[in-house]
């Protein structure tokens, strides 16, 4: 090296070094980023949910999702509950397999409160694309549920129009499942506003052309795009348990309070390859909220890592509770709910706000077993 040029570079380094990070020394940190989830390692959690019921009026029921997934990348492994002066009960959803904690308090109950502690194994999840092979195929039968609509995610009109135009020229599911993320991360994106994860009314957002939302929204979109062009798909409903070991603070939860860490996510059904984990929400939330500044661009370093790896897997910090849609509570006078990821609770007067934990009172934790 010139020794002038040396010695010029030297001096500038004590005032580089005080300067603000401009974006494209951002950039050149972020390439050092990796986010390669691999399966392996399992992690158990007790997760603690505590409910209170600050203004009872009359009878009061609550309804707590319990963890109802077991596969090759969670184990749901035991549920204990307390709650005094109560009745309760464990009730399973005949068509999706959801199970729920029904817990019901008499009028006059003074302080309706109830804790329940799920403990529940996790490990990374990741396909091996090199290998088409499936251990376990799904019967045939059992997969048409996974192309069935819902209230909120049909599969005709709009949303198989666009799903065809998303997938033209792609004949194999991999490449349809392909295409469709990548179109659902080109074309939503995460709006911090939205209440919650969303809703998941896929049709209104197609129609407004609006598509930013949450998880329950983009994910929804995704399932939805995909069993209009005959891809067996479905949402999973479930909470970030913990930091994310590659670094992403968008991509994390704080165990101590994880009362507001819900997350959906997705899979889909290949045939050479089972069930495959699929999470295109992740990817608009990193482009949105990892940096101070909206992301624009997926091919962005910090982003990239993460979209390629979410195409096929995902992080074990998280953790499922179910696959349900169009969910009825046993006993409630309120509406049937769209997905069941939040506590819910009537007294004789209303439906409470699930996404209102400081009014209805409940906190949500999770600890390293």
């Amino acid at each position: 090296m010139n020794r002038r040029r040396f010695v010029t570079l030297a001096a500038a380094a004590p005032l580089s070094a005080a300067l603000p990070l401009s974006g494209l020394v951002r950039d050149a940190w972020a390439q050092q980023r990796t986010y390669t989830p691999h399966p392996g390692q399992w992690r158990t959690y007790d997760v603690t949910t505590q409910v209170e019921i600050l203004f009872p009026a009359g009878a009061t029921r609550i309804w707590l999702p319990l963890p109802s997934v077991n596969s090759d990348y969670q184990k749901s492994l035991d549920n204990k509950w307390n709650a005094p002066g109560a009745q309760t009960r464990v009730v399973e959803d005949g068509k999706y397999g959801a199970k729920m904690l029904v817990v019901e308090f008499p009028a006059g109950a003074a302080k309706p409160a109830v804790e329940l502690v799920s403990r529940v194994s996790t490990q990374d999840r990741a396909v091996d694309w090199s290998k088409k092979t499936v251990a376990n195929k799904e019967d045939p039968a059992k997969l048409k549920l996974w192309l069935q609509p819902t209230e909120l995610i049909p599969t005709d009109g709009i949303v198989r129009k666009t799903a065809e135009a998303a997938v033209r020229g792609k004949h194999g599911d991999r490449d349809k499942a392909q295409a469709l993320y990548d179109w659902v991360v080109v074309n939503s994106h995460r709006e911090p506003k939205t209440r919650g994860c969303g809703v998941g009314d896929i049709k209104a957002m197609l129609e407004s052309g609006n598509l930013g939302g949450k998880c329950a929204d983009i994910n929804a979109l995704f399932v939805g795009l995909a069993r209009s062009v005959g891809v067996p798909a479905r949402d999973l409903y479930g909470v970030r348990l913990a930091p994310s070991a590659f670094g992403y603070k968008a991509l994390s939860g704080n165990s101590a309070n994880i009362t507001r860490a819900q997350h959906c996510r997705a899979e889909v059904y290949l045939a050479d390859y089972g069930w495959v984990a699929m999470d295109p929400a992740d990817v608009t939330k990193v482009m949105r909220e990892e940096t101070s500044e909206w992301i624009k661009s997926s091919s962005n370093p910090l982003v990239a890592p993460v979209k390629q790896a979410l195409f096929g897997a995902w992080e074990g910090n998280w953790f499922a509770y179910n696959v349900a849609h169009d969910v009825v509570l046993p006993g409630a006078k309120g509406p049937k709910l769209g997905f069941l990821m939040y506590p819910n609770a009537e007294t004789e007067k209303e439906r409470l706000d699930s996404l209102d934990p400081i009014n209805f009172k409940y906190t949500i934790s999770a600890r390293a077993v």
